[in-house]
């Protein structure tokens, strides 16, 4: 098999990508195709995360450079349920399994990020690390890894969430509002 080395289709799909300027990625750490692509001027992506609570807190990440904190999470795979990839990007980041329990919101969510417009799907997982995992420590960051950089994750106690740059920013409220419920939300900020 053979791929397009400009947008990773297929070299059968390469006529419909480039009229769409699709950039599906792969993954470095496995064969899947990524759920990420250009088109029309803007990023189409869909995420899934994790939601991971812990003694009155939630664990967060950002990569080096951002400004900003987000749920632990990455890229769906083509032909992947949601749930796996919380579980494999927490994986590859961590090096630490988790379980991904019930899905907590569905998110349309239109956003810039370095100068390009994006459109995400996000699917956002309560998950559970292990009780006897290192990464419960609430009083010092933690370093994980994704593809070539690096990424911290920290806990926050809930009290906190109003202080920081939570993305997508809907999360502020609804992980301080008490008991974890099902939403859908939709939040454009363009």
């Amino acid at each position: 098999m053979e791929w397009c080395p400009r947008c990773a289709a297929l070299w059968y799909m390469s006529r419909l990508a480039a009229t769409c300027h699709a950039a599906v990625r792969r993954s470095a750490q496995t064969p899947g195709l990524m759920l990420s692509f250009n088109l029309q001027g803007q990023r189409f992506q869909v995420r899934a995360a994790a939601v991971v609570f812990d003694g009155g807190h939630v664990l967060l990440h950002r990569a080096p450079g951002d400004d900003f904190w987000s749920l632990p999470g990455g890229r769906v795979e083509v032909g992947e349920e949601a749930s796996a990839t919380v579980t494999r990007e927490i994986k590859e980041e961590l090096g630490v399994d988790v379980t991904c329990g019930e899905l907590l919101h569905l998110a349309e969510n239109f956003f810039d990020l370095h100068g390009r417009r994006n459109h995400e799907i996000g699917l956002y997982f309560l998950a559970y690390l292990p009780a006897e995992c290192s990464f419960l420590a609430k009083a010092a960051s933690h370093f994980g890894i994704e593809k070539h950089r690096g990424l911290e994750f920290r806990w926050f106690a809930m009290k906190e969430l109003g202080s920081i740059d939570l993305r997508p920013t809907f999360l502020q409220a609804s992980l301080v509002s008490g008991t974890p419920r099902f939403s859908h939300v939709v939040q454009r900020e363009y």
